[in-house]
This record gives structure tokens, sequence and C-alpha cells, in this order.
């Protein structure tokens, strides 16, 4: 990856996304073209979207590991002596005390607390920052970063010079470290923790994250290099049951793992309070004279009680609620409305997310859902729906 050179201005333009045309093409295209992929379009770029069947690509994650393509995921580099502080002032969580080598879980909010992107930061060195956005948001996340970064910090966008490959399932450990003579160093990597390695003879930034539930690494590479380092990992995953899955699975998989979609769970009239996301939200920062932080949505997030809760609804019937789908109780009273919603490939029913008002919020709350006309019975239950074995 590009590294910064600190001393110019807060952005540059060499790699803006706003000149995209309408349906970007994967470094990996070709690859997924001779699997037989169905292909789709997905926030401006050309995805597969399925290569077998959906289930049969969300249960090899679950038993063994998928490979995913997802160079549609947007990377902005940060860099510069005050580019953990910016950080601090742009986004609700606590950058600068991450510690180099590690990951965060973050968003970037408006004045109003209304969140524009869910996002995951990466301490690459003391002064240096990878910020993943999602693809649909990377120009505006890309805009408001640059308008809100101040003092020793420049932005760059290396997006489409980045591809991003994810090995996810029980047996990603063994598959990727098989290619990697760090594989000491990568295995040893905790939970939102990255190194830099080399796998396949590329040089890579192995991440221990994902979006799918299960243990597996995400790693970012320079694009031209994406389509030898896809092909090495189904030759060694191959024996290990590891297939190639596409946007469906991904959405299946994180959906049975409770974690938000932006767009569905969160969007930019959600706050991270009405997702029980809360937590991100540190207003405990402080600057250098040990005084409260200010960061954008800081006072608007402050001492919230949401008028709404984000739940899981675990369906008692065949029929699958969907996006959109009105939650009511069982006397017809709409109170919620349903952000994500299918059958469960590993637990065998019917799953959803859904936000509903706090007075049936509880566990165990019995509600009905409003699928083509028909209530179906659904009852609230914890987030997430499945926990990998330990």
């Amino acid at each position: 990856m590009t590294t910064p050179d600190a001393t110019k201005e807060n952005t540059v333009t060499e790699d803006q996304p706003d000149s995209r045309p309408v349906d970007i093409l994967s470094p990996l295209h070709d690859e997924h073209v001779a699997l037989g992929a169905t292909l789709t379009s997905f926030a401006g770029w050309q995805m597969p979207l399925r290569y077998s069947s959906d289930i049969a690509e969300h249960q090899a994650v679950r038993t063994a590991a998928g490979l995913f393509d997802l160079s549609h995921m947007g990377e902005l580099e940060i860099a510069g002596p005050d580019a953990g502080r910016a950080l601090d002032g742009a986004l609700v969580g606590n950058l600068s005390a991450l510690a180099p080598g590690r990951a965060r879980y973050t968003m970037i909010c408006a004045e109003d607390g209304g969140v524009l992107d869910d996002l995951v930061v990466y301490r690459l060195a003391d002064d240096r920052y990878l910020v993943v956005a999602n693809a649909s948001n990377v120009a505006g996340v890309r805009e408001a970063l640059t308008e809100r970064l101040h003092g020793d910090a420049l932005l760059v966008d290396s997006s489409l010079a980045t591809a991003l490959v994810a090995v996810q399932g029980p047996r990603a450990e063994q598959i990727v470290t098989s290619l990697t003579p760090d594989a000491e160093a990568v295995a040893a990597l905790k939970y939102y923790a990255a190194v830099e390695a080399t796998v396949a003879g590329i040089p890579a930034l192995v991440a221990r994250t994902g979006y799918t539930g299960e243990d597996g690494f995400e790693l970012f590479v320079a694009a031209d290099a994406a389509p030898a380092l896809w092909r090495s990992l189904l030759e060694a995953g191959t024996p290990l049951g590891l297939v190639p899955a596409g946007l469906s699975a991904r959405d299946s998989l994180r959906l049975e793992a409770g974690m938000p979609l932006y767009g569905n769970e969160l969007d930019r009239s959600t706050t991270p309070h009405d997702a029980g996301l809360g937590r991100v939200v540190k207003l405990d920062k402080v600057d250098d004279q040990g005084n409260p932080l200010p960061f954008v949505g800081r006072d608007a997030l402050t001492d919230v009680t949401p008028t709404r809760r984000l739940v899981g609804l675990q369906g008692l019937g065949r029929r699958a609620a969907r996006h959109g789908y009105p939650v009511t109780t069982p006397a017809g009273e709409v109170v919620g409305e349903v952000t994500s919603g299918a059958p469960s490939p590993t637990l065998g029913y019917p799953v959803a997310m859904a936000y509903v008002t706090p007075e049936h919020a509880d566990e165990g709350t019995e509600l009905l859902v409003d699928v083509r006309g028909r209530g179906e019975q659904v009852r609230v239950v914890p987030l997430p729906f499945y926990r990998r074995p330990r």
C-alpha cells in the first residue's frame, strides 16, 4: 500500500471513486467468469452473486472455508503525525488509543448522530491508519474525512489500487498459513489484528477480521497481484473443502452472525444507539489537556434514549420475513419493520433483524411479521443467532 506524504494537503485526487464508471470490474473479474459465477451489479461494481448455490457456499463457510472477493470495499489511508487525533475528531471511536497492528470497528456520523457509514480502522504504524469503508459510501466517507481532518494528516484513497480477498471458515488458518513463510505470525494474530506478511509470494496486509461469524482472514494486496493470490488460495484450499463464495452467501452468513449491513440496519436516519451499538461511541475521549474531545455527532449522541431497538426475530413458521416487511402485535398494531431476513441454512428456520419499539423488544416477546398479507409468527431472540464453536 502507498504511504502518503504527510507534508501535502489533507487530500489527494489521483484515485477518486467519483470518476469511476457505472460498473467497475473487480481485479478478479476474469477469475469469476472462468469459474462460472453469476455476476450482479452491486454499489457500482460487477461482483459475483454466487458460483454454485447459495446454500452450498454458506455451508462450506460454516464447515470448511469460503473464498470471497471483497475488492469493492474502499481503502482510505490516513497518515501523518496528527493522523490519530484527526480520526478521533472525525469518527465516534478513540482511534489514537489503538495499538499498531490492531483494528477497531467504528462509525462516522453526521452532526445529528445519523450513521454515514460503519467502518473498520486498522492502525498500521504510529502515524498511519487504514480506514475500510463500504463500497456504496466510499465517496461520502472520503469527502467527510477530508473536511474533518486537521493538522498534519493526509488522506489518500487507494481503493482502486487495492484488492481485498477473504478466507473465512474453520479451516481458514490452515489454508492461509500453508502459503506463507510468516505462518507463525499469521497464526498468532488475535481477532481484529493485522500483520504484514507474504502470502503465495505476494506482499499482503493479513487481518484476522471478517463478516461471516467464523474465524478467518482478510488479505489486502495490490490489485494486479490479486488473480495470482486468488488462484493460489483456491489450489491450497480446495482439498480442504474451500469453495469460492459470492455476495448472497456473505449476506446470509452475516445475518446469522447478527452483523449489521449498511442500508439495512444502518443508515443516515439511524444512530449507533438505535442499532444497539452505542458501545462504539467513545464519549470519554479527551484532548492533550485532558478536556473532553469534541467529535462530529458528540452532542447528539450524549444521553440518548432510543425510540426503537434492533432485535433478532426467530420465525416460528416456514416463511421468511424480508427487508421492509411490517412487524405487528397480535392485535395488528404496527410496532416495527424488518431490516434483513432469510431462511437460516445453519439453524433450519427463518431469522430476521428488525427495529421495534422498546416496549416490544424484550426477549421472548411474540409478534407477527406481515409476509405478503399474512401474519407470520415470530419471537424476539438475542443476537447473534449463531455463534461459532470455540
